[in-house]
């Protein structure tokens, strides 16, 4: 089935590992170019980039810097001459301590980067989407935002944040042809790069979940993919959750 992403570039912030790789290689298989962001990780983004072949570009990102979002698109346009699709996947996690022990500079730092770093982005595509008249934003966030978690408390108000902002971002960019922004919520997934999580945690996320078991990243992805594709024309505004129904 062709879902319309042929020729088209996406942008995968985060996509040297975890589900962020997955994310960046399903989009690759429905024919899109896939700009593979990194941080600090780049051996582990050439791996992502060198199994999706010609139609992958590596990009150094770190959304905590002001001046990352620019020079990100530009580097997109640049290699592409576009920017279709934008999927705001990486995180900052913080540490998982009581919250009123975190000093000042930690937390604010934490929410600033995955907030502003989200919103940055969103900015700086925009533009380009509103001129095509066609783009796609897709924004990952996790399901801790509902059920709460202790020692989550600012990377929680951090993605509870980015619901608001791509809810609102919905209505502003609607009218100005066929582009839609949603927020994909995460429930705890199995990746490559998370298996101490789940060995520890694991079987609690199972016990909650109708399907008796987590979902992969490969799941996932399919999914984000869709919200990201041209097939998707009526899911807009909305927090669509990826638990496996936990």
């Amino acid at each position: 089935m062709d879902i319309g992403l042929q020729e088209r570039t996406v942008i995968v912030t985060g996509a040297s590992g975890g589900v962020g790789r997955r994310i960046a290689t399903a989009f690759a298989a429905e024919g899109a170019t896939v700009v593979v962001t990194y941080r600090t990780a780049r051996d582990g983004a050439q791996k992502v980039a060198d199994e999706i072949g010609s139609r992958a570009v590596v990009v150094r990102y770190d959304q905590a810097d002001p001046d990352a979002a620019e020079a990100l698109v530009a580097a997109a346009v640049e290699a592409t001459g576009r920017v279709d699709v934008l999927v705001n996947n990486a995180v900052a996690w913080g540490d998982m301590v009581p919250f009123d022990s975190v000093p000042d500079e930690q937390w604010t730092g934490l929410i600033r980067g995955n907030v502003e770093g989200a919103i940055r982005l969103t900015r700086a595509v925009t533009p380009l989407m509103r001129e095509a008249g066609w783009g796609r934003l897709v924004h990952l966030s996790s399901s801790l935002v509902t059920d709460g978690a202790p020692g989550a408390e600012y990377y929680v108000a951090a993605k509870a944040a980015l619901h608001g902002f791509s809810r609102s971002v919905a209505f502003s960019l609607g009218k100005d042809g066929d582009l839609l922004s949603n927020v994909a919520m995460l429930g705890l997934t199995r990746t490559a790069t998370n298996t101490h999580v789940v060995d520890q945690v694991g079987h609690l996320y199972e016990q909650r979940s109708p399907l008796g078991r987590l979902l992969d990243a490969d799941e996932v992805a399919t999914a984000v993919v869709w919200l990201g594709s041209a097939a998707n024309t009526a899911i807009n505004g909305q927090v669509v959750g990826l638990t496996g129904g936990a």
